[in-house]
């Protein structure tokens, strides 16, 4: 009979597991850096090391701008499909799986709120929502957040954070571009400041509309803005792009931008420029009178 001796394995990680938890540390995607979670957030989601800037999400980019709460408005609206539009799978299943994925209706946060003290209406686009696309909800909530700072005599504040206008809602996304833009035109008549930050990737329809527009316009660094991307461009001209085209540091170099702003630094940059504006010092416009006073 035959005597086997028992050894006892040791037991072994699984190669597909990681016994560090999820969600603790992040790698930088520009130098390898490896980042403990919570020091990022608390550089505002901006490397360390390098000064990558990592994508936020629309709540957050509030979060940094407004000095404490903020009122959303029109939150409720969403897309009602008027195209009932199929590409590889239907567009109303694509605005399922993105409303279940933010936690909003659309690709984009309309507030109110004080930034610096002073009351603004502040629009955030969420790339997360079908890559930040600008639909008829979109360019609706704009609308009306313009408008409502026109009425309360507050400036605004847009960040864009898009992939341009969604095609499936075709012709209907492009009116967008023309409607915010007559708002904005509107806001300008009424002497009130519009500041518009770019951030990556800034592209389509919205570059070619209300990002633009701004009295003043800041981006991020490394921010890709531009109209249509630089492989379709490459492709176009069967020509290979210069380094760092339609980055943010390289448009400002070429007048296409005022300036380019750490995002740790941008809320004081956004508050000097509110002030040198006057829009704290905003007032709601005299009636005009029935005759002009007499000329002495």
């Amino acid at each position: 009979m035959a005597w086997f001796k028992k050894v006892r394995k040791p037991i072994e990680a699984s190669p597909d597991k990681s016994r560090v938890p999820e969600g603790l540390w992040v790698k930088c995607p520009s130098c390898g850096q490896v980042i403990y979670n919570k020091d990022l957030a608390a550089s505002l989601s901006v490397c360390t090391k390098c000064a990558y800037h990592f994508r936020l999400s629309a709540s957050e980019r509030l979060r940094t701008l407004f000095d404490g709460d903020w009122e959303e408005h029109d939150s409720g609206l969403r897309s009602t499909d008027p195209l009932l539009f199929t590409d590889t799978k239907p567009y109303r299943l694509r605005l399922e799986a993105s409303i279940a994925g933010t936690g909003l209706n659309d690709a984009v946060i309309t507030a109110t709120g004080r930034v610096g003290g002073i009351d603004c209406v502040v629009a955030a686009m969420e790339y997360g929502f079908i890559g930040g696309s600008m639909g008829v909800v979109v360019g609706e909530k704009i609308t009306r957040a313009i408008e409502r700072a026109i009425a309360a005599r507050y400036p605004v504040i847009i960040v864009s954070c898009s992939g341009g206008a969604r095609m499936m809602e075709g012709a209907l996304s492009l009116m967008q571009m023309a409607k915010i833009s007559a708002a904005l035109a509107r806001l300008d008549r009424a002497r009130l400041p519009y500041i518009s930050i770019l951030t990556d990737p800034t592209t389509g329809g919205v570059t070619a509309s209300f990002a633009m527009l701004g009295d003043v316009n800041i981006a991020e660094p490394g921010a890709l803005i531009g109209f249509a991307g630089p492989r379709v461009i490459e492709q176009t001209i069967r020509q290979k792009l210069p380094e760092g085209f339609q980055r943010s540091e390289v448009l400002v170099e070429h007048g296409m931008l005022d300036i380019v702003v750490d995002r740790r630094e941008l809320k004081d940059v956004v508050v000097r420029m509110l002030n040198f504006g006057g829009a704290g010092l905003t007032r709601p416009a005299a009636a005009p009178t029935a005759e002009p006073p007499p000329v002495t």
